[in-house]
This record gives C-alpha cells, structure tokens and sequence, in this order.
C-alpha cells in the first residue's frame, strides 16, 4: 500500500500515527512545502516573544519518521493531483503514485485588498518561516502595527509587546468575535491595555504606506495614521483547499469530509484546517480550524486510510488561551443566534477579571465562556460533549462555578467501558 500525506503539520503527524496501528509495512510519504518537521504551530508566538527557545517548537522527536518507516520530501510544493490516475505532481519536477492520500493543507492567510500590503516590513504570522523573518527586524523595530482582531493578531500583538515595541492593534468590530461575546471581549480587552497593548476600535485600514525604498512606514486607517516599523496582517486563516477544488473533490468553505474524513474521492481524505467536517454540537458542516480536532481527525483518517471503518465523532468548538496572564476557555456555542430557544446565563466580576457565560437550550449545556477562572473548564466541557442534562438544580450549580462528576447522570457510570463519544446534535 502507498500512502502520501500532503502537508505535514499535527494532523499528518497523527495520520502517520494512525496508518501505523493498522498497516506496519506500507510505504508513507510525506510531501510538504515547509522545510521543517512538524512543529507546535500555536508556539510561535511564544518564539517571537522569547519565552522558549527553538528546540521546544518540535512537535515530535527527530526520530519519529525514521521509526514510523515515513519517507519526507520537504521544502516540495504540490502542483497537482490527478485523481483518476493516482499521481501527485511536484513543483520541482518530482511525481509518486498513491493508494491513499490525505489532504492536511491546513490554512492560510486571509488576504485584506490593501495597498501597500505586499511592501518590504509587511508580515503573516502564521508559520515557523514568519517567525524566523520577525526575529531578524524585531530588536531593531519601535513601533508595530497588528491588523486584525482574533486570535492570530492578538498572539502576534502580545509577543511584539514582549519584545518591547509599541503596538497598535487595528480593529474593526471587536476582538475574538468568534470566541468571545461582547462583554467578554470588553474584559480581555480591559486587560490587554492594562499591560501597555494599544487598540483603534472600529477602525477600518486603507492603506500601508511605503517610503521611497519600498518599505513600510505607516497604515493610513478610517481615524487616523499609525507610524510602524513592522505591520502584521492577521485577518484570519482560510481553508486551504486549492490543490482539493483543482481535482475536482467537494468544496465549499473547506475540503468537505464526511464521518470517515473521505472526500467526494474514497481514495483521497482530509484532515485538520482544511477540512469542512462535522460539528458534533449543531450537527451541521462546519470549519473549526482547532490543533485538538486536527489530530483527532489525522488520527482517525490514518486509521481509516489503512482498511479501519471508525466514524469520527464530529468536532467540538473550542479555544483555551492565556492572554498575558489571563487564562480564557471557550467551548461550542458561545455567541447564539435570538429566536432560536437558546437561554444566556451571565457572571461578571470585572475587578477579578472573571466571567462566565453559560449557553444552554433544550435543558442541555451548548457552549460556555470562562474567563479568569477556568480550573473547572473540564468539567463544563463534560456538559456539552456528552449532552448531560442540566435540571433546574444543576443549572444552578453551574451558574454558581460548582460543576462536578456528582452532577452526572448515573447512566454514563454504566457505560464507563463503553461511553457514548458524543452528544446528539443540539440544534
């Protein structure tokens, strides 16, 4: 069997693994357009900040190829799949047949249509390769401008700041819109300009100003002119899904997948970023571009690619950050929609810098926000993974910060050797 893995982040980590449980003489190989072996993605700000050092980055020992039997072709851009005849086709002139391939493209930038954007001084901040191109100006640099507002921005923004440079972060609506309510928003934010991070809220970028030898030297935005050594363009990352839509596989916002992470080709799967996959909590086709699921979904692509037939549970809408001190945990629907019969149970203490937002409907907990306190984070998430019910005296437990293993309903302990992996869709 000849197994090629395209890209070659966490997700192709965990398919090699995969593969592995199920098939110990196959021939893998791994084609990626990075030069390095994989390393922790959501490290790199860490990098730029200096908090670790290069060798901590590694995802894995650097033996873990050679044991896995993978061959590596790094540094190699994919050009082209041909589906129909089973082939792969390189950049460098390079080719190889498959019996499976997985698609583990991860994402990339979203581009804003600025002018000026593509001026020397201009960063993303999405790779090892961006964070390697920041240490070389970052000590010489003064003063940095972040356009965006997730989680990206808000990561490379804390790290510049690390390093001593005035930020200014450009917004246009609120910050981790996706992640966090308004209210939740205002406290981080609170917090971040507590620690010397700068925000122009509500404005819009329109241009990034370039001095005669084509470097940048200030974004032009809708309240006025920020002067920047260094610009860092965080607007989000994207599917990357072209490779996928040439060949002719089901598109939409992602490479669509289904329970066994197949494409619309049984021969080609995907996993990670690029995918567009099943939300376990609404049921429905979703972009969840988090490092948790894209393990687990290489992990089950690997195993299914080797002959398995294991449907993955579906994917659950998480993120748990620590912003400059303040711990953050959010976990499936937290931002939603009116008129649907979702119930919003709120507790603020914003001279603690706690918050919590519980999301509830049809007497199960959806989704929740914890902010500053989030050493029970594990036993909320329980709620929602697992669809326990939640009485009226549980919700009351839970609005007070009390969740425990006591509030679970005596049926899942009966099924402790075989559980139920997910909850039926919410909504």
């Amino acid at each position: 069997m000849q197994y090629i893995i395209i890209g070659n982040g966490v997700a192709a980590v965990a398919a090699v693994e995969g593969i592995r449980e199920k098939d110990r003489t196959g021939a893998i190989r791994i084609i990626s357009e990075e030069p390095y072996p994989t390393y922790g993605r959501p490290l790199i700000s860490y990098y730029l900040a200096g908090k670790i050092d290069r060798d901590r980055l590694w995802y894995r020992p650097e033996s873990f190829y050679k044991d896995h039997g993978v061959e590596l072709s790094l540094g190699v851009r994919v050009a082209s799949l041909d589906p129909k005849a089973r082939t792969v086709a390189c950049a460098d002139g390079s080719s190889y047949s498959y019996d499976k391939l997985l698609l583990a493209t991860g994402g990339r930038p979203t581009e804003i249509d600025l002018p000026g954007a593509g001026g020397e001084g201009v960063y993303r901040f999405t790779t090892l390769s961006d964070a390697e191109a920041l240490l070389k100006v970052v000590d010489k640099a003064k003063k940095a401008v972040v356009v965006g507002a997730g989680l990206i921005a808000l990561k490379s923004a804390e790290a510049l700041l690390m390093r001593k440079l005035d930020v200014t972060m450009v917004v246009r609506s609120r910050i981790m819109r996706n992640y966090f309510d308004e209210e939740a928003g205002g406290l981080l934010l609170k917090h971040l300009e507590a620690k010397g991070l700068k925000f122009l809220q509500g404005a819009t970028p329109k241009e990034i100003t370039l001095d005669q030898k084509g470097r940048a030297s200030k974004v032009e935005t809708s309240q006025g002119d920020l002067s920047a050594d260094i610009v860092i363009m965080a607007a989000g990352v994207s599917p990357e899904a072209t490779l996928a839509k040439a060949a002719g596989l089901a598109v939409n916002r992602g490479v669509v997948v289904d329970e066994f992470l197949a494409t619309s080709d049984p021969d080609i799967y995907a996993a990670g970023d690029c995918t567009e996959a099943t939300d376990m909590i609404t049921g429905e086709l979703e972009v969840l571009p988090i490092w948790p699921k894209a393990y687990n979904q290489g992990l089950y692509a690997g195993r299914n690619m080797a002959g398995g037939k294991t449907a993955h549970p579906g994917g659950l809408p998480m993120n748990s950050i620590n912003y400059y001190g303040l711990p953050t945990m959010s976990v499936g629907i937290v931002n939603p929609p009116e008129g649907q019969g979702f119930e919003v149970e709120r507790m603020v203490d914003e001279e603690g810098e706690r918050y919590r937002k519980l999301v509830i409907k049809n007497g199960r907990l959806a989704g929740f926000v914890l902010i500053g306190d989030i050493e029970k984070s594990g036993l909320f998430t329980s709620f929602v993974k697992f669809g326990f019910p939640v009485t009226e005296d549980i919700r009351e437990k839970l609005k007070r910060g009390e969740p425990s293993v006591l509030l679970w309903p005596e049926e899942f302990f009966e099924e402790t050797w075989n559980p139920r992996p997910t909850a039926q869709p919410i909504a």
